[in-house]
């Protein structure tokens, strides 16, 4: 079922008789990258997934997006859809979206899934790099920017052996609206750091981290584990940034898993 609640482009698949799992994508993807977790949980799971505005099918608008404005959105959803404390699953950017969510709201939420994330706001050398990525879109376009972003984002071997399944994932973020893409670019680059706040979440949280993954790397995603009470920390052999998508079998089993116990 496809809807639009404040002009975002939102999906749900399965009983809404069931509990609840609420998934947040990453940067500069749209909600399909989920599409395996959502076949895996669907029969047993409420599953909503949504495309960040400005991204996917979602409308990019005057493209001034802040982290706040994302989690409004997230808000927005979780409220018109009546979700009863769904279980909250967020990856990359979505993850520092689920992170503030959860921060400002948690009472919103039963459960907390973070792949391939971070809690800590951009340094100055990655504010400088969110900079020149809105330079390049502006001077180059949006096409090579993704085309230079995209592959950093995956294991080599996953691009070499699933090639038609990358360049799907590739194609489908060229699309994306140049407008919404420099939007989340501003609002990743100017986010609050959330650190500190991880030492209060209460509610059970699962780590994810694919082993290959260079742009939120185990070390990293390990360290935000320790610092939250009720947390466990899996890695994901083989996989990179994109763990859901590379060993989306894993992940899901995980994920099942988590929200059982």
């Amino acid at each position: 079922m496809k809807t639009t609640i404040n002009e975002l482009a939102v999906f749900a698949t399965g009983s809404d008789k069931n509990k609840a799992l609420i998934f947040v994508h990453g940067f500069p993807y749209d909600h399909n990258m989920w599409d395996a977790q959502v076949e895996a949980l669907s029969k047993e799971y409420f599953c909503v997934t949504y495309d960040i505005r400005g991204l996917g099918e979602s409308p990019a608008g005057c493209g001034q997006f802040t982290m706040e404005s994302f989690v409004d959105d997230l808000e927005a959803v979780v409220d018109e859809m009546n979700l009863v404390k769904p279980a909250l699953c967020g990856l990359s950017m979505g993850g520092y979206i689920s992170l503030r969510a959860v921060q400002r709201m948690e009472s919103k939420f039963s459960k907390l899934i973070l792949c391939d994330t971070r809690s800590a706001a951009d340094n100055n050398e990655g504010k400088l790099k969110r900079a020149a990525g809105i330079k390049k879109i502006d001077t180059e376009g949006v096409i090579p920017f993704v085309n230079e972003f995209i592959p950093t984002c995956f294991s080599g071997s996953y691009m070499k052996n699933y090639e038609k399944q990358y360049k799907e994932v590739l194609f489908r973020s060229q699309k994306n609206d140049p407008v919404g893409v420099k939007g989340s670019l501003l609002a990743m680059l100017s986010r609050t750091d959330t650190t500190e706040s991880l030492k209060n979440i209460s509610i059970p949280a699962l780590i994810i981290c694919g082993e290959e993954d260079t742009l939120t790397p185990p070390d990293v995603m390990k360290e935000m584990s320790h610092r939250i009470s009720h947390s466990n920390y899996v890695e994901i052999s083989g996989a990179g940034h994109m763990s859901p998508i590379e060993k989306s079998t894993e992940v899901s089993n995980h994920i099942k898993k988590f929200l059982k116990d």
